[in-house]
């Protein structure tokens, strides 16, 4: 096999790792700002409803994230399928991510899936 095509699979597999590694650091910035946002606001002298639009919003954007993670574990397959053809399964183990995970879905388009649905 072509030594350029054995580099250029272990950059890529180095380079979906560290963008997958990146995505799960972004929800879990996004997890711990949203512990402290409840926590700031179980002060007594806070309202209880303070923060909530914010709150909101920042569940929105983990969405997002969970979602770009999705995205990035579709590449990391079909990556892996195209290196079972040009890389000739040299590449060690195969990466299996089960299809479930694929199709996941964020909460608000199985909410949209759902209304369109009824």
């Amino acid at each position: 096999m072509d030594n350029r095509i054995v580099a250029d699979a272990r950059n890529l597999k180095k380079l979906i790792r560290e963008a997958e590694g990146l995505a799960d650091e972004a929800i879990i910035a996004m997890a711990r700002l949203k512990q402290a946002m409840l926590a700031a606001r179980q002060n007594p002298m806070v309202e209880v409803n303070t923060g909530q639009r914010v709150l909101l919003r920042l569940t929105e954007a983990e969405s997002y994230a969970l979602s770009m993670s999705t995205n990035l574990l579709r590449v990391h397959d079909e990556l892996t399928k195209v290196a079972r053809v040009h890389a000739g399964g040299d590449m060690g183990d195969p990466t299996k991510i089960p299809p479930s995970d694929l199709d996941a879905l964020p909460v608000r388009q199985l909410r949209e899936e759902e209304r369109l649905q009824a």
